[in-house]
């Protein structure tokens, strides 16, 4: 129903700190198209892509590409979807967007707007694997009522590392955790080595966040949060082997 992953969209007032920040963690730049007027990068992990915006807009958001999106409103609706946004037309970019019951927003584009990069997937970052985008909730079950119908399939809940309810999909695996865990979405990466990576995250200057802390329980000599100038969280979390 929202077509393929796109990007994880990221509204920035400065472009470049956050184009360099992602660089120092092992992302690469990928070529963009000039559908925006707004200065406009994509950095991607080869799994994971984030598109920088220096505009305003809600932040962070999950955007799909699905051609023909202005024939599929009536499908929207439907499904009890209310669009915030509705750019369609044949002269202009068509657009759309929503939000989902707690206040996720989610964009589907008509085209890509960036071309492809030669990185395979198992090219991971310095964070190590990325595993999902997880996201505060509520309701469990009310994130499944929504996203499910969306083309993500809901796992069982779990305790470990922390609560919450993950969903696979083809190229976008998502999640939900208690707003008391954290109260905004955060990029969530995971790998066996993670303390190496840690410290050697340190040693090259990447700060970790002391602002915020880690859900109870873990260890921060073996996991971490990162917050990038643009106020995305990135928690780096040890997994066994």
């Amino acid at each position: 129903m929202l077509g393929r992953f796109h990007e994880i969209s990221i509204a920035t007032a400065d472009i470049r700190a956050s184009v360099e920040f992602y660089e120092r963690l092992g992302f690469t730049q990928a070529p963009t198209t000039d559908t925006w007027s707004h200065p406009y990068g994509v950095l991607t992990d080869g799994r994971l892509f984030i598109g920088l915006h220096q505009r305003k807009a809600p932040t962070p958001a999950l955007t799909f590409v699905l051609p023909g999106v202005a024939s599929q409103l009536s499908t929207f609706e439907g499904h009890g979807v209310a669009l915030t946004v509705c750019r369609t037309g044949d002269e202009v970019f068509n657009e759309i967007g929503f939000l989902d019951p707690f206040g996720q927003a989610v964009t589907v584009l008509e085209a890509r707007t960036y071309s492809p990069v030669d990185r395979e997937s198992r090219e991971v970052s310095l964070c190590g694997y990325f595993s999902e985008i997880s996201m505060p909730a509520r309701n469990f079950e009310t994130a499944r009522v929504f996203w499910e119908p969306l083309g993500f399939v809901a796992t069982d809940e779990t305790e470990d590392p922390y609560v919450h309810l993950a969903f696979t999909s083809d190229h976008l695996d998502i999640a939900f955790h208690r707003p008391r865990t954290f109260d905004v979405p955060i990029l969530v990466f995971r790998d066996p080595e993670m303390p190496a990576r840690i410290a050697q995250l340190r040693d090259d200057g990447i700060r970790m966040s002391e602002s915020l802390e880690l859900p109870r329980g873990l260890d921060p000599d073996s996991n971490a949060l990162i917050e990038s100038p643009d106020g995305t969280l990135l928690l780096l979390l040890h997994e066994n082997a």
